[in-house]
């Protein structure tokens, strides 16, 4: 099982990423600032570190200089402030991705599972462990349900063998319907798995962006949508 290091000083946000994280089969520790991630990430052997930039005692720049002295682990860098000098310095340092704030949990575990793949492309031995995630890490290259594949990885969905254009947030939310392919969801658990956020009492982006891969998806033989809705209950995914 792949061990992912949180350093991150934003204490919410671990702890909603640590439990996304842990329900797609990751196991999960998380640290809230530079110097105590430098350490953690010393100390143990993790799969890949996902560390923010901004950080109180150490920032995200100094720790990934500090571990790459003596690790060559995977590195993804965080930062709300999406500066290009803090981008190109942490590539150029050794990180192995960057993403910028606000970001969905989604996005982030493609891009983790993304990192793992290439490395253990490059490194034959570290594909034995990996296969411990079983069907779980197999599922995370192409995500099938019905007529829909979804690539997590690359972020691009066919439907019924053709090419499916869709938004990044029809995309997150499209990838939570089909991983739970002929389950009600409610739009709580979508918003959440989704965007990383809970649902606002009127918030309505849900049911817009629904509306829109509906129109895409097209019509069941019966007339019916392919993303059934429950009434003040969520949606789900019809696999046929």
């Amino acid at each position: 099982m792949s061990q992912v290091l949180l350093i991150d000083d934003d204490i919410d946000l671990t702890a909603m990423l640590s439990q996304f994280l842990i329900r797609e089969g990751f196991q999960v520790s998380a640290v809230h600032d530079g110097e105590a991630g430098v350490a953690q990430a010393l100390a143990s052997d993790y799969s890949i570190i996902v560390m923010d930039i901004m950080m109180p005692k150490l920032s995200g720049i100094e720790a990934l200089r500090r571990i790459r002295a003596s690790s060559n682990v995977p590195v993804m860098m965080l930062t709300a402030r999406g500066d290009n000098i803090d981008r190109i310095v942490g590539l150029d340092m050794g990180a192995d991705d960057y993403v910028s704030k606000p970001f969905t949990p989604g996005e982030l575990v493609a891009r983790i599972r993304a990192i793992l793949r290439r490395v253990e492309s490059r490194d034959p031995a570290a594909a034995a462990p990996a296969s411990t995630h079983g069907a779980r890490s197999s599922a995370s290259k192409a995500l099938q349900a019905g007529g829909l594949t979804l690539m997590p990885g690359s972020r691009k969905a066919l439907w019924r063998g053709e090419a499916l254009e869709l938004t990044g947030t029809e995309f997150s939310l499209l990838e939570v319907l089909a991983r739970h392919a002929g389950q009600l969801i409610s739009k709580q658990d979508i918003s959440l798995q989704a965007f990383g956020k809970p649902l606002g009492r009127f918030d309505r982006r849900i049911d817009v962006h629904i509306s829109s891969i509906r129109q895409k998806l097209g019509a069941r033989e019966d007339g019916q949508s392919w993303i059934e809705s429950v009434r003040g209950r969520g949606y789900q995914l019809l696999e046929d």
